[in-house]
């Protein structure tokens, strides 16, 4: 999508018994791997980690003789790996649960609630009932999908109970055992060679840079009706008509059969609503340093929004896009989005309680009913699934701000800077690298 004609694959270790407030800074990363372009390493990335594996079981087992400045003697370290940070995609490369198809929800696992939607040729996962208590939701069949929903919300999975569903799945260096019904296991993750692995309630992060992202580009296609982003389309509508919900925003056809009609959903602004939400973008100011410009990215004349990064998508939903909703939209469609909005801000927060992210589990749950009650199936993605997990994925790991992938981005920005041989980026990177460790200690 952007041209790139070389892709470098860092692996950067972060050291967490530091303080919040240092951790995560770029003094303190070690890059302890590079995988070689020009492509993706894919399911064989497994064999470039071996290395690194090795001497983390050497670290957790043995430990390795360190020298103590402040003690002035040498103690025995040992070291764990607390988890992976990755976006979506790279979760099914490391997990080995595939990220796509029916079951691509690795936190539901077999319990992922899908539905293939013949005209929109894609899947949905929907059916965020089953989160719910047992109140009159679960039984209003005709906001939802038809039908009553009785089923209790899928169990969370144990690392001890993923290690035994993967006995028989691809080892690590790919050679696949004769057994049947691997379902979506794409192979056995390599990090289960570590022998705590298994015992680990967070394994794989689910990155919220990345879901809030692909929201935000959901929300805006389908608001501003953009093609090829909109969710909201003749095919949706036809899916709408298959299913037998919302019939009044099923599809007509005219009298001469030559035309389809689609009724105003309530997703759909007018040209004037559409000018007066991308007005509010175009002359907002932003403190300096928070996203880019904004501004830039909208397009008034032909009433879209196109270009943003994701540090941009990231300040949008949790700051800008709420007003030009609450002032435009009804009420039906505008508290939702509001309410998702405040989800992922103070899901971001720096501080926060055990009892403020119980509130939070509950609040995104009614929100993404709310919102199905609302958007077209289409709209419906993994990553509109993926926020029920993030406030209990805030339990067991912590805040936000440790787990995701913005510091890492950022540091592969400083590595790029490294490069002075295009043919071989590998090699200045890992040059510029160790020269600046060096400067670093001899400072």
């Amino acid at each position: 999508m952007m041209s790139i004609s070389h892709s470098t694959w860092p692996v950067i270790l972060m050291v967490y018994n530091l303080p919040p407030w240092m951790c995560m800074k770029p003094e303190y990363r070690m890059l302890s791997l590079l995988i070689p372009g020009p492509r993706s390493p894919g399911n064989v990335i497994d064999i470039y980690l071996q290395p690194l594996i090795e001497e983390l079981n050497v670290l957790w087992e043995f430990g390795v003789e360190t020298y103590d400045a402040s003690r002035n003697r040498t103690f025995q370290m040992r070291a764990a790996l607390l988890w992976t940070i990755n976006d979506f995609p790279m979760y099914a490369m490391l997990a080995g649960w595939s990220t796509k198809g029916k079951l691509a929800c690795p936190c539901c696992n077999y319990g992922t609630n899908f539905r293939y939607l013949k005209h929109s040729q894609k899947m949905c996962y929907m059916d965020h009932r089953v989160f719910l208590p047992m109140d009159p939701w679960r039984s209003n069949r005709r906001s939802f999908n038809g039908k009553i929903e009785f089923r209790p919300p899928p169990p969370l999975l144990k690392g001890t109970d993923v290690f035994n569903s993967l006995q028989h799945v691809t080892n690590v260096f790919g050679k696949k055992q004769k057994k049947s019904n691997d379902g979506p296991w794409k192979k056995r993750s390599i990090f289960f060679e570590l022998p705590y692995w298994q015992h680990n309630s967070l394994r794989h992060n689910l990155d919220v840079r990345h879901i809030e992202k692909n929201i935000v580009d959901n929300i805006i296609g389908t608001l501003l009706d953009t093609p090829g982003k909109t969710k909201n389309h003749v095919n949706a509508r036809y899916d709408l008509k298959e299913m037998g919900i919302r019939k009044n925003l099923h599809p007509k056809d005219t009298k001469d059969g030559k035309r389809t009609k689609l009724a105003k959903a309530f997703v759909s602004m007018t040209n004037g609503e559409k000018l007066v939400f991308c007005g509010v973008l175009k002359t907002s100011k932003l403190p300096n340093g928070s996203a880019s410009n904004i501004s830039r990215r909208v397009q008034l004349d032909e009433r879209k929004l196109s270009g943003y990064k994701t540090y941009d998508a990231h300040f949008m939903l949790h700051y800008l896009l709420p007003i030009p909703i609450k002032s435009i939209l009804s009420d039906h469609l505008a508290i939702p989005l509001i309410r998702l909005s405040s989800f992922f801000r103070r899901l971001c927060q720096k501080v926060i309680t055990f009892e403020g992210l119980d509130c939070l589990e509950v609040e995104i749950i009614e929100t993404t009913n709310q919102l199905e009650r609302i958007f077209p199936l289409a709209f419906f993605d993994i990553m509109i699934h993926l926020p029920i997990h993030l406030a209990n994925e805030v339990k067991l790991g912590g805040p936000v701000q440790n787990r995701w992938i913005y510091p890492g981005e950022r540091y592969m920005g400083t590595l790029k800077s490294f490069i002075r041989n295009k043919n071989h980026p590998e090699g200045s990177i890992a040059e510029a690298y160790l020269v600046e460790e060096c400067l670093t200690l001899c400072s």
